[in-house]
């Protein structure tokens, strides 16, 4: 009997039910063609839910969650609520009590009229950040010190553990391996500045490495890196770097490879349930107007179904991504696609 897959479903706050529900038909359609079971459940975590009834992810949530394949996530973010309570008790509380300690960025241009970068094509394009998810600054840990004064102080920790700096590592270096491409990662970091958290990335980074012989390795610096990604993209393969680097360097990278509508991520925990969500936030503004791009969401799917083990479903989708976003939409932004949101979807199932 073939496996059936749970898939927890939450669909959040302002376009991120929109773009799962293309998600979820593409998954339907590529399920019958690849002949796969699966079944779903939604999970309302949303701000309108938290706004009537003060609840977010609790304890019995998580434990729920543990039970499922994996978990397919629209957006979170609802302006009507005061900044970091979503983000923090819905986004982070995932990551953090579902163990997700790699945060996977692929940084693929699809088509070069799509990227800012002058003269830049789709292999000059093609790399993937391994964020550390769940140390680091976004740990959570600090203090106040004389709040409210003239001699107030803010204290931000960043929290690093051998263990958890050196599975990432690791994680990178099997990446690299497995993507059999440039085989080199890059250790992006600030080692003359941040020299306790990054001296312990350098050391673990280099040590790790000495098992991986067939992987080359070099190391920038974050503001370096920055550069590189707009200078010399081609450079790149794997880029291994903590929980704050992570995030503001993706960002950069979904510029490049054409913007938030394509750019896809994944919180993964490779012995647990992983989490897959378009990087490209709620987009409140445009909630309900059928215009939001659903590409990345469909991507994210695609990087969803790979980690499952539906390999072919995975790259089927990967192709109708850019037969569709190269040959039919104008732009790969809100409502410059030429298409609506759900004929952006059903041009992707038609493309299977």
């Amino acid at each position: 009997m073939n496996k059936t897959y749970k898939i927890a479903v939450i669909g959040g706050d302002g376009t991120g039910p929109e773009v799962a529900a293309e998600g979820l038909k593409v998954l339907k359609a590529v399920s019958e063609k690849y002949k796969f079971e699966y079944e779903t459940k939604d999970f309302d975590f949303s701000g309108k839910r938290y706004l009537e009834t003060g609840k977010l992810v609790d304890d019995k949530d998580i434990a729920e969650l543990k039970k499922y394949s994996a978990i397919f996530l629209g957006a979170v973010g609802d302006p009507a609520v005061k900044p970091g309570i979503i983000e923090t008790g819905v986004l982070l509380k995932l990551r953090f009590s579902l163990d997700q300690y790699i945060n996977l960025r692929p940084v693929k241009l699809y088509d070069s009229k799509f990227c800012p970068l002058k003269d830049k094509k789709p292999q000059d394009i093609d790399f993937v950040v391994v964020r550390e998810n769940s140390e680091g600054l976004y740990k959570g840990m600090g203090e106040f010190k004389n709040k409210g004064t003239k001699d107030e102080v803010a204290i931000q920790i960043s929290y690093n553990t051998r263990k958890g700096v050196e599975r990432c590592i690791r994680y990178a270096f099997e990446c690299a391996r497995k993507r059999n491409k440039r085989k080199k990662v890059t250790l992006c970091g600030k080692t003359n500045v941040l020299t306790y958290a990054w001296d312990l990335w350098q050391r673990t980074f280099y040590e790790v490495a000495k098992e991986y012989s067939d992987i080359t390795t070099d190391y920038a610096h974050v503001d370096a890196t920055t550069m590189w990604f707009v200078k010399n993209p081609e450079w790149f393969d794997v880029i291994v770097t903590d929980n704050l680097f992570g995030d503001i360097i993706t960002d950069l990278g979904a510029m490049i490879q054409g913007g938030m509508g394509i750019a896809a991520g994944g919180n993964i925990n490779p012995e647990g349930v992983s989490m897959f969500e378009p990087i490209g936030g709620s987009a409140p503004k445009y909630t309900g107007k059928n215009v939001i791009n659903p590409l990345a969401a469909i991507c994210a799917l695609g990087m969803m179904l790979e980690t499952l083990g539906e390999v072919k479903a995975a790259e089927a989708i990967e192709k109708a991504v850019i037969e569709v976003s190269t040959k039919k939409l104008k732009s790969l932004a809100a409502g410059k696609m030429g298409y609506s949101t759900a004929e952006v979807g059903d041009l992707v199932v038609n493309n299977l």
